[in-house]
């Protein structure tokens, strides 16, 4: 069963970012410096992924890319730091990499969202 991404909201009626446990979801522990790959699930089109990343761990994420490691000066990327979630497609591709020697640990939960319009 897949999970749809539902919000609750406190006794003020404001979003409490309450979600229910996810029933789409994949985890693994980082090696330093290898990128790793996990994909989107392909059941529905559109998703949320939601990203738990062990604490005090630098992890970057690239959707439909490898994700990189900066280096010591600013250059453009697509890679994300330790992103909390973001709108994906079924299908697409996350890379993530570390430069840890930790270990941490990555959990990315997927959400059914329905696909926002302008």
């Amino acid at each position: 069963m897949t999970t749809k991404f539902l919000m609750t909201r406190d006794i003020g009626g404001q979003n409490g970012f309450g979600v229910d446990f996810c029933d789409d979801g994949e985890a693994t522990t980082l090696t330093a410096n290898a990128a790793q790959t996990v994909t989107v699930p392909s059941n529905y089109p559109n998703w949320l992924a939601i990203f738990s990343i062990s604490q005090g761990s630098d992890v970057w994420v690239n959707k439909n890319g490898t994700a990189t490691l900066p280096g010591s000066s600013f250059a453009p990327t697509t890679s994300e730091l330790n992103p909390i979630a973001r709108r994906v497609a079924a299908g697409d591709t996350l890379s993530l990499i570390t430069a840890s020697t930790l270990n941490p640990y990555v959990k990315v939960s997927f959400y059914v969202i329905p696909f926002y319009g302008n």
